[in-house]
């Protein structure tokens, strides 16, 4: 605590564990003038506290959701305001869903993101090839799918039905997103009830993110991999900005990366779920 004390100039007289984190130590610490802070530690020998930093800088750019601004940064911590936290009002949900399509109206000329980052302790690949660049097909299968299959298959968790299902996607893929076209927007990444909060004034807020420039439809599909949220916060999105026909048919091929990652992450749990959406796709 010595070096936060040094970077705050004044010493910290408290420090409470917070729970929810399964990566990284978190705390509330307050110092002797009655300053709050969060702090996130551990992991040392990587970049995941620096590129979380970036992240959540990034999405602050656009202007739409309150994000935690980032205090300091090293490769063994993460440094925040900390956000005090509110109950959710009636209108929650629905200026949430709103916000968030807004979000997605904050866009960049490629795909891809200016550094790779981690989607929890998995490496995300984020610099893109020159073809993949304007190309979201190209991005999402080889950045997105193709690197976690390549991963359960050294992991060992790559049984011959998911080799032969995953082996007829690549040619399909094109056709699977035909129609969902359009300009790379800026993304959250890893969004789902754990990586937001509902601050003191009852204003959504953004942590945890996993940033990087895709299609809008990417983000929301992962929304809806734990059960979702209110149904509230997608009609709200889709008044703000509505989705292209299709998009109920291409949800599950965006969840695929996720549960993918579970796979890789959580072990063979998650392999019906992964072999029951790419057959879906390829039968």
């Amino acid at each position: 605590m010595t070096h936060i004390e040094s970077i705050l100039n004044e010493k910290i007289v408290s420090s409470k564990s917070v729970g929810g984190g399964c990566i990284a130590d978190s705390r509330k610490i307050t110092t002797e003038s009655g300053r709050e802070f969060f702090l996130k530690s551990g992991n040392k020998g990587n970049r995941m506290f620096h590129c979380e930093a970036n992240g959540l800088k990034e999405l602050a750019k656009a202007q739409c959701l309150r994000v935690p601004q980032v205090v300091a940064v090293a490769d063994d911590f993460l440094l925040l305001e900390y956000i005090p936290q509110g109950n959710r009002p009636k209108c929650f949900f629905e200026e949430f869903g709103k916000n968030f399509a807004k979000l997605h109206r904050f866009q960049a000329d490629k795909f891809g993101f200016y550094e790779d980052n981690y989607i929890g302790a998995t490496p995300q690949q984020n610099i893109p090839d020159k073809a993949e660049e304007k190309d979201w097909v190209a991005f999402y299968f080889n950045k997105r799918l193709l690197f976690q299959y390549y991963l359960a298959e050294k992991n060992g968790y790559a049984t011959p039905r998911m080799k032969n299902a995953f082996s007829k996607l690549e040619s399909k893929i094109a056709s699977i997103l035909q129609g969902s076209e359009e300009l790379p927007c800026l993304l959250h990444g890893d969004l789902w009830s754990g990586n937001y909060l509902c601050d003191e004034t009852g204003k959504a807020v953004l942590i945890d993110p996993v940033v990087y420039y895709g299609h809008r439809e990417a983000d929301l599909a992962m929304t809806k991999l734990f059960g979702g949220f209110s149904p509230t916060f997608y009609k709200a999105y889709h008044c703000e900005y509505p989705l292209s026909d299709g998009w109920e048919y291409r949800e599950n091929i965006y969840k695929l990366y996720h549960v993918l990652n579970h796979l890789n992450l959580f072990r063979t749990g998650y392999l019906f779920e992964v072999e029951q959406i790419l057959e879906s796709y390829v039968r």
